[in-house]
């Protein structure tokens, strides 16, 4: 086994991602798992999270599907119990559930601000408890916090969204203070725009189905705007996530990595 291949492999160990079923979280739990890792796929929809168990499973890897409302505190030991059943510990914990609401600040409901604390940062906090205290007493790991580009540029009527996922790339440095020596790394990806199903909703007709031409019309205008001169794929995403949760980053904590095509430098 050369060095580049011991720098990612992940056999041996076992992740828990939240969000698992679709998007930014499924990549990332396909791509951990073809480094070795057992997953926890764990999402709101049971289905999409047993499809996605399905798929690395499928691919010769181990997985486990589990519902799971990350605002419902009491979710997140569940989902250390499942990764304690399927490998014995918990080693990489993953928080990229999330959502999203198009609010101007000046207008924005409460209900929606109320959404987006419960689900992006108080999801993201339970979620970190729950890893930091099983990975605490057992041999350290890898927390890695789903942030977003939103929170590095201002940008109009995602303001909710926005301060949600500042507030959760604080959570991750204080908690990397916190708990370094405890073997316990904690960092950050913040992505540009990926056309996931949570960021469709630019380009879509009012019954709910994808306007081709009008995607193709937004997708060109984002990315005209970075100077990579493309959008993000969901891939982008997982290989920033698979760097943090492998032995490749090890001496890397409190950290933002921004996979984002240089729309937003810092």
């Amino acid at each position: 086994m050369g060095r580049v291949h011991e720098g990612f492999d992940l056999s041996g160990r076992v992740a828990v991602i939240t969000g698992a079923g679709s998007g930014l979280g499924r990549s990332s739990a396909e791509l951990l798992a073809d480094a070795g890792a057992a997953v926890v796929c764990a999402d709101i929809s049971l289905a999409a999270a047993e499809e996605s168990a399905a798929i690395i499973e499928a691919a010769g890897g181990r997985a486990a599907a589990v519902v799971a409302d990350v605002a419902d505190r009491s979710v997140h030991q569940r989902l250390v119990d499942e990764a304690v059943r399927l490998g014995g510990h918990v080693d990489v914990w993953l928080n990229s559930a999330g959502v999203m609401h198009d609010d101007k600040i000046l207008d924005i409901p409460e209900e929606d601000l109320d959404h987006l604390i419960d689900v992006n940062l108080k999801g993201t906090l339970f979620g970190c408890q729950a890893a930091g205290r099983a990975m605490k007493d057992d041999r350290g790991g890898s927390i890695i916090n789903m942030a977003s580009a939103a929170m590095l540029v201002a940008s109009p009527d995602v303001g909710g969204y926005a301060m949600t996922k500042g507030a959760i790339v604080q959570l991750t440095r204080i908690m990397a203070l916190e708990t370094g020596k405890f073997g316990i790394r904690v960092n950050a990806v913040a992505p540009g725009y990926v056309p996931t199903k949570m960021a469709s909703r630019y380009f879509l007709n009012e019954d709910g189905t994808e306007n081709p031409e009008l995607k193709e019309l937004v997708l060109g205008a984002i990315a005209k705007a970075a100077p990579l001169r493309r959008v993000g794929e969901v891939d982008d995403i997982g290989y920033a996530v698979l760097y943090l949760a492998s032995p490749a980053s090890s001496y890397v904590t409190g950290q933002i990595l921004s996979p984002n095509g240089g729309v937003a430098m810092h």
